[in-house]
């Protein structure tokens, strides 16, 4: 007991101390400046695989009691506590009863699969994330059903005594000759089949259909009315059919849910190039995920590997300038990985602790939300580089003594992290884990960073240095990225870059370096940050 005890007082000194890796003691800007919490829709979220997260009850499968269990480690109620991670938004993967591990085969949309609870327990989760600043978004699967939900199972018996104006219009129930030789189907009898693309087991809603639209309408409200801030659409992509186009179902849901919750927030998952994504933002969609960016092979990551630092921000920026032309009011939604790819530690960790930071930094530090993959602040990285189950695994608490989560085929017994679980980390000024607590403390001290847009590129002259201005009404910041990975940089920043500057924050990636700003010049260590803006009274 006496142990343990110190180890955390030993935590609470470093973190008051110096306000988390990357400090230098008093010097320290970040710890000058008070945090404020979010109060719109701006958020730094937090991706949970709900199966995979916390068990509470010793049945082998996380469900919503852990999640409350660990949410003081997520958001204590108080951003200048520095004892949280300062998550102020959650997402949570399907929680709707579902005979799949994965929950995406909705088989009833108005209850909790029992595995993860019950709508008491949902509800005592969601009081519990308002009370400390945090909204929560929930999965919500539109494309398909489970082919056990009631609804269709009533539809299938309908077809098969010949009657097709009842429960039938709610799905893709066509003859079979009215679907294209490669399309994939559920049969239901001789002459008629349900389309079914993401699996046999998953037949597809009918879009078009009033009934569906009805039906839709009543679910949105449902968990709308219980509490949630907003969703995470699945395969926005597929929003489609014969008669009608993504963009104008996604206009007509994003009104339906404004009508029951204006202050809705609603992100959505569009694996496609860039048109794709462009057109669904005219619906008014809030947020899309920009998938170009994230993954193990993409922008982020190819960029931090080859150094070029001021390609990324020019692609950044270009794609920002495309999709806010659609939708003025978009919010980028930035990410690393997520429940679908490989963990970003897998590429990164080989390389280093100070890759995970940087990228990190890199993808945070970008206007719109950020989205952090549980267990990416720990360098969490997947068994095997196949089959989603393995980027699915349990969430390290305590690398000394994990939890036993079962997940789908690959069993109960998982590698820890190469750092520890958040228990080590916690101790460590320089681990991965305080490292992301530092960026989101830094964010919101500065709520400019994920609100504006991003202005200008800034060119220093040199393809390793990433920099950006971001502008929100009259206040204007210069983010700097160091991407090289061996040499430090010095870098004039002038009054006509930034009236008056001043170092906000630097996010070093390296033990005892630091960032500094004094007399115009910008000293910035390798794989490392900077956030400038105009000094203020207080700092004078």
């Amino acid at each position: 007991m006496k142990k343990r005890l110190l180890s955390v007082l030993l935590a609470l000194l470093l973190l008051t101390g110096c306000v988390l890796s990357g400090c230098s003691g008093d010097n320290d800007p970040v710890a000058q400046r008070k945090a404020e919490q979010s109060t719109d829709k701006y958020r730094n979220f937090y991706e949970i695989f709900v199966q995979s997260f916390c068990d509470s009850d010793g049945d082998h499968t996380g469900d919503l009691q852990g999640i409350i269990d660990k949410l003081d480690y997520l958001n204590d109620g108080d951003p200048n506590s520095g004892d949280d991670l300062g998550i102020d938004g959650i997402w949570l993967t399907p929680i709707m009863p579902s005979k799949s591990y994965h929950k995406y085969d909705v088989a009833n949309y108005y209850d909790i699969d029992p595995a993860f609870g019950t709508l008491e327990t949902f509800d005592k989760l969601v009081s519990e994330c308002h009370n400390r600043g945090i909204k929560l978004i929930i999965d919500l699967v539109l494309n398909h059903i489970s082919s056990q939900n009631p609804l269709f199972t009533q539809a299938a018996m309908e077809v098969s005594d010949g009657k097709l104006d009842g429960s039938a219009r709610y799905f893709e129930i066509h003859e079979n000759s009215w679907f294209s030789p490669e399309t994939q189907v559920l049969p239901l009898g001789a002459d008629y089949s349900c389309e079914a693309n993401f699996s046999l087991e998953m037949p597809e809603w009918n879009l078009n259909s009033e009934q569906t639209r009805e039906e839709f309408t009543k679910i949105a409200k449902f968990w709308l009315d219980r509490g949630v801030d907003g969703f995470r659409l699945d395969a926005c992509k597929f929003y489609t059919n014969k008669e009608t186009d993504g963009t104008e179902f996604l206009t007509w849901f994003m009104k339906t849910c404004r009508g029951i919750k204006p202050d809705v927030y609603v992100v959505g998952e569009t694996w496609s190039d860039d048109s794709d994504i462009k057109d669904l933002f005219k619906s008014g969609i809030d947020s899309q995920f920009a998938f170009k960016f994230a993954t193990t092979s993409g922008t982020i990551n190819e960029f931090i590997n080859t150094q070029k630092g001021k390609g990324l921000v020019g692609k950044v920026s270009s794609y920002e300038k495309k999709m806010s032309g659609q939708n003025p009011d978009e919010i980028n939604a930035m990410f690393l990985s997520n429940h679908d790819q490989i963990r970003i530690a897998n590429s990164l960790e080989p390389k280093g602790p100070d890759y995970e930071k940087f990228a990190a930094s890199v993808y945070m530090l970008f206007p719109g939300n950020s989205f952090i993959y549980y267990g990416e602040e720990i360098g969490m990285t997947a068994p095997d580089t196949k089959g989603d189950a393995n980027y699915r695994t349990p969430m390290v608490f305590d690398s000394d003594n994990m939890q036993v989560i079962s997940v789908q085929g690959i069993g109960t017994d998982f590698d820890p992290p190469k750092y520890g679980g958040v228990e080590q980390q916690l101790g460590d000024r320089d681990s991965l884990l305080n490292f992301y607590k530092r960026i989101i403390t830094v964010k919101l001290q500065n709520p400019e960073i994920a609100r504006g847009r991003i202005a200008k590129v800034c060119d220093f002259g040199d393809d390793r240095v990433g920099a950006f201005f971001t502008e929100y009404g009259d206040q204007r910041l210069l983010i700097v990225h160091n991407f090289d990975a061996d040499e430090a940089k010095t870098l004039d920043i002038t009054d006509d870059m930034i009236k008056s500057p001043e170092l906000a924050a630097g996010l070093v990636t390296a033990e005892n370096a630091k960032a500094e700003l004094k007399d115009g010049k910008l000293t910035l260590p390798a794989h490392s940050s900077a956030v400038i803006r105009t000094k203020t009274e207080e700092s004078k």
